[in-house]
């Protein structure tokens, strides 16, 4: 078993494990990867037919992303970089969907001068949200809860 891996051969072992699996349920779908910042891989599946792939809220989506990070863990136990799947642009849209929902709830937050707290969000939903009212001056946000309650609170600061 390998210790370390390159960029590329951990993309390599994601990509194939990723087009295996798809293979063995009989979807057909094209698979690339690509590199993202800060030591992000981005592995992505496109082709007709694969919303069971995402499922409700894109838990289904999650859990195939954890298993591919376990196939390319086990390959290379000291791997740095992050794997992130995706099925059928469903991770572009979710972020779009986010920002859209976090520029109305701040605009409400805004007007209103009262802090609020939105439901529990996924760690990468929550930096979608504190990256989005970073950008909109008078707001910040804060993280409270832990685990499965983990959510973002959006507070004015004027």
């Amino acid at each position: 078993m390998a210790e370390e891996g390159t960029r590329e051969e951990q993309a390599a072992v994601a990509r194939s494990f990723l087009e295996g699996l798809l293979e063995a349920y009989g979807y057909e779908a094209k698979v690339e990867t690509r590199f993202l910042e800060d030591a992000v891989i981005e592995v992505s599946a496109t082709g007709d037919g694969l919303g069971l792939l995402v499922g409700p809220r894109g838990a289904t989506l999650a859990a195939l992303q954890d298993v591919v990070r376990t196939v390319v863990q086990h390959r290379f136990p000291s791997h740095g970089d992050r794997i992130v799947v995706d099925v059928a642009g469903y991770r572009q849209r979710r972020i779009a969907a986010l920002q859209r929902f976090t520029r109305q709830i701040a605009e409400e937050v805004l007007a209103s001068g009262v802090e609020r707290a939105l439901e529990p969000m996924a760690p990468a939903d929550r930096k979608v949200v504190h990256d989005t009212v970073n950008e909109i001056p008078g707001l910040s946000t804060r993280s409270e809860g832990e685990d499965a309650t983990r959510h973002v609170v959006i507070v004015p600061t004027n």
